[in-house]
C-alpha cells in the first residue's frame, strides 16, 4: 500500500487524523523516517504487518496499542491493553507537581497505569522518590518496564493494592505528595464513549455511577498519610469540578481548580489549614 492508499483506508473508516497516523503506521512498520517518507509518498510499501495494522486501526482500535508505545510529557511509554492510554491533559497534573513538590519530596501515584505520572514527575525532579499502585499485577509490570526505560527506576516503587481500600497505606509511611488520575467516568456513561475507548481497561475508567466513587475515597481517608504541607493533585473530567470541590470542602481541604491545556477544568490541587503545632 502507498501513503495515500492507507491516508484514504484510514479516512473512509472515519480516522480524523488519517494523514498523521498514516505516517506513523508507515514510519513505525517500515522502519523509516518522516523526512524520507515524505520523499517516498507514491512508494508502495510491501509489507504484512503494516496492512494488519492499518485494517487493525480502520476497525477503530487505538493506534497507541498498535504502536506498542506512546509520548507523553518529554518521556515515551509501553502500552498495552493493560493500561491506559496517556493523554495530554494528564500533563498538566504532572507540571503542576513538578513545579509544587519541595525538595527531595515523596510521592504516591494512585492507579498508577502506565506509570507516566510518577515518571514524568520522576524524570524532571531527580531529587525525588515515589511509589505506584495499581490493582493489577499486568499493568504492574508495564509500569515497571517504564520506570527503567527512562531511567528512575531506583526511585520508585511499585505496589499492587486496591484504592478504594486503603489498608497497604498503612505500612508505606506519609507523602508530601498524593498524585492520580482515577476512574471518573460515570459507568452508565461508558458504553457512550468514542469506539477507540472500548479497548481500554474498563476499571481504569469507571467511577461508580456519578464518577465519583474514587475522589470519595481519597479524599476522605488518604489524608492522614500527608505529611505537614502536603498536597493532593487529582485529575477530573471537564465537568466534574463543583463535585469534587464539595468532597474536598466536606473533608477540611481548600481546593483550587486548574485548567488543561484545552481551556477545561482538569486538576484539583487540594491541601489543608496548617494546625496548631
Amino acid at each position: 500500500m502507498t501513503y495515500n492508499e492507507i491516508c484514504i483506508a484510514l479516512a473512509d473508516a472515519g480516522i480524523e487524523n488519517d494523514r498523521g497516523e498514516a505516517a506513523m503506521l508507515i514510519c513505525h512498520f517500515c522502519g523509516i523516517n518522516k523526512a524520507d517518507l515524505m520523499q517516498r509518498r507514491e512508494e508502495s510499501f510491501e509489507n504484512s504487518n503494516l496492512d494488519a495494522a492499518v485494517i487493525k486501526r480502520c476497525s477503530h482500535y487505538p493506534l497507541q496499542y498498535i504502536l506498542g508505545y506512546w509520548d507523553f510529557c518529554h518521556e515515551t511509554y509501553r502500552v498495552t491493553q493493560d493500561t491506559l492510554i496517556p493523554r495530554q491533559d494528564t500533563e498538566k497534573l504532572v507540571e503542576l507537581a513538578i513545579r509544587m513538590m519541595p525538595e527531595k519530596a515523596r510521592l504516591i501515584d494512585l492507579c498508577t497505569g502506565s506509570g507516566c505520572i510518577a515518571i514524568s514527575a520522576l524524570a524532571a525532579r531527580p531529587d525525588c522518590h515515589a511509589v505506584a499502585v495499581d490493582l493489577f499485577e499486568k499493568t504492574l509490570e508495564v509500569a515497571g518496564e517504564n520506570a527503567e526505560t527512562n531511567k528512575v527506576g531506583d526511585r520508585i516503587g511499585f505496589l499492587k493494592g486496591n484504592v478504594l481500600d486503603p489498608v497497604f497505606m498503612e505500612t508505606l509511611g506519609d507523602f508530601d505528595c498524593i498524585l492520580s488520575n482515577p476512574p471518573y467516568i460515570e459507568t452508565h456513561q461508558i458504553p457512550l464513549l468514542e469506539e477507540e475507548v472500548s479497548f481500554e481497561p474498563e476499571t481504569a475508567l469507571d467511577g461508580g455511577d456519578d464518577g465519583l466513587d474514587f475522589y470519595r475515597v481519597i479524599i476522605g481517608q488518604y489524608g492522614k498519610y500527608l505529611r505537614r504541607g502536603g498536597f493532593m493533585l487529582l485529575e477530573i473530567g471537564c465537568d466534574q469540578g463543583k463535585a469534587v470541590a464539595a468532597i474536598a470542602a466536606e473533608a477540611g481541604y481548600r481546593c483550587e481548580i486548574y485548567k488543561d491545556y484545552g481551556g477545561n477544568d482538569r486538576v484539583t490541587y487540594l491541601t489543608r489549614p496548617e494546625l496548631p503545632s
